[in-house]
């Protein structure tokens, strides 16, 4: 398999390397969530080519020279996130609420005064919520293999002396692998019998679970903030420009539980706390040929991230077979984290919208993301093993918006939209046909499948310069959870199958925005 040579490679690499971002990190860095006012989000985010809204400034920034005058608005939001987990046909579900504060903005208006050319330009800023990770998700099931069995193929696979597993500075080792010190030091792997130099490497359980149990929740979010210069000329050609600086704080916590027959059992829990910095270039035009139509192109460059993770697991097992020490129970050094960076793929945006006087418009977004462009790297620059999984586990996106608003009265509008977003991940690696290497002691990892988003809302204009906005989005998105990858042998039979459980996150959200034009 392609796998075996890369893991290999990556073992001769240091020990921080080993807890850095993996391939699927990459990609949850780099998604990003329907996002804006309540007034972009209840038309499915598409405003490439309409402009006169705040998420202008992330997407395209040419409509921020729309405006004509200067504004001030401020959204909430109130999230749930039902995760619905089937695992060999035994269901569960979890449910997170929270209330947020989203972004904010200010954008000012300076006219020039001129009849035709530059006829104005406007500065904006703000503070805008790209992605939030808060969820909670819980399988139970009877997958038919143990982590046990994962761990001891690595450890094989390796290559490593029992003597280096053992040894009190394991930890320190760079040839070693985090999870396979863990695995053997917590009771999950003991050495084959009579295999020369112990670089063989067993479940030490006797058959495969009779249940296991694992629970994930994830917080916090990637907010931007971005700074934007547009000009109008004319009114029919709209450009800007966004400086967008991004504040990423991802956090993690996972437990892996496995009950065996008896009062035999293992578990392996694992946190992780990642935080960084980046920076980001949006560039954008609009051009309005005739009042009742707008096209718009954009073009978002890659987020530079420099980022850090900080990384504590521990397992523990009770094996009854090992009647001298039944119990073990181990866990990695304190203190330990790893730098690296990352850069997540550029994105295109083409849009069209159509104006039916002021009674109506329809608009639509098309979005072309090369995922195959992220690309990891240590702290000096020097390339990450998993650039290759990248480019060969990962295509281009593409996700459609679209969205319409019928203004019913000078002071009331209706508002509806939808997203399609289709996984950028090849088949293979959704379908579990290949290997996966998770870094450090992790090895659980999801696969994404097509987002729907479904939106619709409401405009209240109290006065000419005081308005709000309500919103409501319900996002759909299937994934697969596989607590370990599958392990392929070189000429593709497999020797470890996993089943994964199945997936359903329904995100139900309702935004308020409050806006004043002056």
């Amino acid at each position: 398999m392609k796998r075996t040579g890369i893991y290999i490679g990556m073992l001769l690499l240091s020990s921080g390397m080993l807890f850095a971002q993996g391939e699927m990190d990459a990609y949850r860095y780099s998604q990003t969530d329907l996002n804006g006012t309540a007034r972009s989000m209840s038309m499915g985010g598409a405003f490439g080519a309409l402009g006169g809204d705040m998420s202008a400034m992330s997407h395209n920034p040419g409509g921020l020279g729309v405006y004509r005058s200067s504004e001030v608005q401020a959204t909430v939001t109130l999230n749930n996130a039902h995760a619905s987990a089937t695992w060999t046909g035994i269901k569960n579900s979890e449910n997170q609420t929270k209330f947020a504060f989203d972004n904010f903005s200010y954008i000012t208006y300076f006219p020039t005064g001129n009849e035709s050319g530059i006829k104005g330009w406007n500065l904006g800023i703000a503070y805008n919520k790209v992605k939030d990770f808060n969820r909670n998700v819980k399988s139970i099931g009877n997958p038919g293999a143990s982590i046990g069995d994962f761990i001891a193929k690595r450890a094989t696979r390796e290559g490593v002396y029992l003597s280096d597993l053992s040894s009190a500075d394991s930890y320190d080792n760079s040839n070693l692998g985090w999870l396979s010190v863990l695995g053997y030091k917590s009771g999950f792997i003991a050495p084959q019998e009579d295999v020369a130099k112990n670089t063989a490497y067993r479940n030490s359980f006797s058959g495969a679970p009779q249940q296991t149990a694992f629970s994930m929740t994830e917080r916090s979010s990637i907010v931007e903030y971005n700074f934007s210069l547009a000009t109008n000329i004319s009114d029919r050609v709209f450009l800007g420009a966004t400086l967008g600086v991004v504040d990423l704080d991802y956090r993690m916590a996972s437990w892996h539980d496995e009950k065996f027959s008896g009062e035999d059992y293992g578990y392996l829990d694992n946190n992780i706390e990642s935080e960084g910095v980046a920076y980001s270039v949006n560039l954008g035009v609009i051009v309005r040929p005739t009042d009742a139509l707008r096209v718009g192109i954009a073009y978002n460059s890659p987020k530079w991230y420099s980022l850090t993770d900080y990384f504590f697991a521990k397992g523990g097992t009770y094996v009854s077979s090992y009647v001298s020490e039944p119990k073990m129970e181990a866990e990695t050094p304190l203190g330990r984290f790893a730098e690296y960076r990352l850069r997540t793929p550029d994105r295109w945006i083409f849009s069209a919208a159509g104006i039916i006087g002021n009674i109506a418009l329809v608009s639509l977004d098309y979005e072309l993301t090369n995922y195959k462009s992220m690309y990891l790297s240590d702290k000096q620059g020097y390339a990450y093993g998993d650039n290759k999984d990248i480019r060969e586990d990962f295509g281009l996106g593409h996700t459609v918006k679209l969205g319409a608003e019928v203004k019913l009265t000078p002071q009331f509008t209706l508002r509806a939209g939808y997203i399609r977003q289709p996984s950028p991940m090849k088949e293979l690696l959704r379908n579990g046909g290949q290997e996966v290497f998770p870094v450090g002691t992790v090895s659980h990892f999801t696969v994404s499948n097509t987002t729907n988003y479904y939106t619709a809302g409401l405009g209240y204009r109290f006065t000419p310069n005081f308005y709000m906005d309500l919103a409501y989005i319900l996002r759909i998105q299937d994934e697969t959870l596989y607590p370990f990858s599958n392990i392929y042998a070189e000429n593709g039979s497999p020797e470890l199958k996993i089943e994964p459980s199945n997936l359903s996150i329904n995100t139900n959200r309702i935004a308020l925005t409050f806006g004043y034009k002056f």
